[in-house]
């Protein structure tokens, strides 16, 4: 039976910027390679341009735009299983859709995570990647998502290591030094990064450098989300620096983790 990597991720999009390179290198290796995307992205950008939170934002076009815009992207990118739980995008700290009732954030912790049990079993997970306690950046739903996830871990019998991806302190700031004398815009999420993760707390550094064209190309399948438009249009040089490398930090292991320094399966 192959290696099955499995992300768990937010939104739509959220594959393309934080996982593309595992996902393109395991799946080159002949591993599985499976996502699971938490909410329909309701809240994103819809054709007008509109965020969540604009009073003439449409939800029922930006969910049918996302949806397509995912399946499209996750393919490029290496999965080849997608699932989509359907849940309602929450917004940003401090939106009106974060009381409604099916927004993530709102979910039952563990009516989700058993349900991501039993997909991690279902294809024999042995790595599961998901975003830190603080989502990353804080966004409500990658919060959530870490806390489904970890529950989701101790009910499982298949999984034996859990990853967030991280950008370590030193590589971040020199980023966005980078990117600011070149003039380039970064999203929120960058920033909101600052002052990224203790070097010392990296377990896994992971050469993708020979995808950062697919990732590039992942991210603008996302075409609806105009707010990643400099990530497009950023040097390959640039490009390369952020995404080029991708860090991991060991969140959990079920036996004693060895030889993953630059490999999330090393040892297993």
């Amino acid at each position: 039976m192959r290696p099955t990597l499995l992300c768990v991720h937010a939104h739509p999009d959220d594959e393309a910027l934080f996982t593309a390179g595992i996902s393109l290198h395991y799946r080159a290796l002949g591993h599985r390679v499976v996502l699971i995307t938490c909410t329909n992205g309701r809240l994103g950008l819809d054709a007008n341009g509109h965020p969540g939170s604009h009073p003439k934002h449409d939800e029922e076009q930006t969910i049918a735009t996302r949806s397509a815009e995912l399946q499209r992207a996750a393919r490029h990118a290496g999965f080849h299983r997608v699932i989509a739980l359907g849940y309602d995008d929450s917004g940003m700290v401090g939106w009106s859709q974060n009381g409604e009732e099916n927004s993530f954030m709102n979910a039952d912790v563990d009516a989700v995570a058993s349900v991501l049990a039993d997909i991690i079993d279902e294809v024999h997970a042995t790595v599961v990647v998901t975003y830190d306690e603080n989502g990353f950046y804080g966004h409500p739903d990658h919060i959530t998502a870490n806390r489904v996830t970890r529950r989701a871990i101790e009910m499982s019998t298949s999984a034996q290591r859990l990853y967030y991806p991280v950008v370590p302190q030193g590589v971040l700031a020199t980023f966005t030094n980078n990117a600011t004398h070149d003039g380039v815009y970064l999203p929120a999420w960058v920033h909101d990064a600052v002052p990224g993760t203790p070097d010392e707390l990296v377990a896994c550094v992971m050469d993708v450098s020979s995808y950062a064209k697919e990732k590039q190309e992942t991210i603008a399948m996302h075409a609806s989300q105009v707010d990643n438009a400099d990530l497009v249009t950023m040097g390959p040089e640039l490009f390369s620096m952020l995404f080029g490398t991708e860090y991991y930090q060991r969140a959990w292991s079920r036996t004693r983790a060895t030889g993953d320094e630059h490999d999330l399966f090393g040892g297993l």
